[in-house]
C-alpha cells in the first residue's frame, strides 16, 4: 500500500488496493470456517455466528481494499476510520462468529478436551483476560498515533501492515473475554466487563483530545503526500482526534450499555429466583400448616393416604380441645 496518488485525490469508488496474501487467508479462513460449521452441524452451530464471520469478512475488505484504504495513506481521518473498524468493529464480529468454539466442536470430542486443556493453562488464562488484552489496546492505541509512528508508517508499507495487525489482535485479545464466553466457557461478571469497557474509553479520550488540541501536525506525512488538495494539515489532525474521540468512546459506550443490560437483567433474575425460592418455602409452609398443623413435620402432605390420616387426626384433636 504505498502512496502512489500524491498528485490527484484519489476517486472514491474508482479506486481499490490489492492484497493477495490477505485475500488467500481471508478465503482459507472462510472455507475452514464452512467446513466447521458443517462438521458441527449435528450439535447445531446456530446460522447467525455464519452471518457474524461473514460481516466479518466484508469489513476487512472495505479496511483493507476499498478505497478508504487509499484515502487512508493521504489523509489522517480516513486512517482513524480504518484503524477503529480494524481495532473495534471487525473484532467485535469475529468474537461473535465464536471461532475457537467452532474448532471445538468440530474436532470432535478429543480435540475439544486437547483445545481445553491448552486454554485452561493458567497461563493461557491470564494471557486472554483483561489484564493483558485492555493495557496491550491501550499500548496499541497510544504508541502507533502519539510517537510519530504514523510518519514512520507512511513510508514504510511493511510498518503499515504490522500496524493493521497489531489493531486485529489487540481488538480480538480484548473483546474476546469481555464479549464472547468460548474460551472454556468462562464468563466474566458483568460489573467486570463493564469496567473493563469503562477504562478502555480512557486511551481513545487520551488519543481524541490530544490530536484535537495540539497545534503542530503529529504526522506532517500525510498533508505532504496529497500535494495540494484535501484539508490543512491540522484540519485533518483535528477531525482524525474527534473521529477517534468520539466514534471510539461512541463505540466502547454501546458495549457499555449491552453489557449494563445485561447486567440489569442477571440481577433482576437472580432476584426473581432468590424471592421465588423464599414465597415457595413459605406457601409450603402455610399449605402444611392449614392441613396436619405442628402433628408430624415428617409428613409428606403430597402422599394422599397419609394427609388424609394427619388431616383427620387433627380434626380429632381439634374437637377434644373444643370439648
Amino acid at each position: 500500500m504505498n502512496a502512489h496518488l500524491a498528485s490527484a485525490s484519489p476517486s472514491v469508488l474508482g479506486t481499490w488496493v490489492a492484497t493477495p496474501v490477505v485475500w488467500a487467508v481471508m478465503v482459507l479462513g472462510t472455507v475452514a470456517y464452512l467446513a466447521g460449521t458443517v462438521r458441527a452441524r449435528p450439535s447445531g452451530w446456530p446460522l447467525l455466528r455464519v452471518v457474524w464471520w461473514a460481516v466479518a469478512m466484508v469489513l476487512l475488505v472495505f479496511a483493507l481494499n476499498s478505497s478508504m484504504t487509499v484515502f487512508a495513506e493521504h489523509l489522517f481521518w480516513a486512517h482513524m476510520v480504518v484503524h477503529l473498524t480494524l481495532i473495534t468493529v471487525v473484532p467485535l464480529f469475529l468474537v461473535l462468529a465464536q471461532p475457537v468454539r467452532l474448532l471445538a466442536a468440530a474436532t470432535g470430542e478429543r480435540g475439544s478436551a486437547r483445545m481445553h486443556r491448552v486454554l485452561e493453562n493458567p497461563v493461557m488464562a491470564v494471557a486472554t483476560s483483561p489484564i493483558v488484552g485492555l493495557p496491550f489496546y491501550a499500548a496499541v492505541l497510544i504508541g502507533t498515533h502519539l510517537t510519530g509512528f504514523q510518519d514512520f508508517a507512511l513510508t514504510h508499507s511493511w510498518a503499515q501492515h504490522l500496524e493493521y495487525l497489531l489493531y486485529l489482535v489487540s481488538g480480538w485479545l480484548f473483546m474476546m473475554p469481555l464479549i464472547g464466553d468460548e474460551l472454556c466457557g468462562r464468563r466474566l461478571s458483568p460489573p467486570l466487563r463493564f469496567a473493563s469497557f469503562l477504562l478502555a474509553m480512557g486511551p481513545d479520550t487520551l488519543v481524541g483530545v490530544v490530536l484535537m488540541m495540539t497545534s503542530y501536525e503529529l504526522a506532517p506525512g500525510y498533508s505532504a503526500s496529497r500535494a495540494g488538495w484535501g484539508p490543512t494539515g491540522l484540519s485533518d489532525q483535528s477531525a482524525a482526534g474527534a473521529i477517534m474521540w468520539f466514534g471510539g468512546d461512541g463505540l466502547m459506550m454501546l458495549l457499555l450499555l449491552v453489557v449494563a443490560f445485561q447486567w440489569i437483567r442477571a440481577e433482576g433474575v437472580g432476584s426473581n429466583r432468590e424471592h421465588g425460592a423464599s414465597m415457595g418455602t413459605w406457601l409450603d409452609s402455610a399449605r402444611r400448616g392449614t392441613l396436619i398443623g405442628d402433628s408430624d413435620p415428617d409428613t409428606d402432605i403430597d402422599d394422599d393416604e397419609a394427609a388424609l390420616a394427619a388431616y383427620n387426626a387433627r380434626l380429632a384433636e381439634l374437637n377434644r380441645r373444643e370439648r
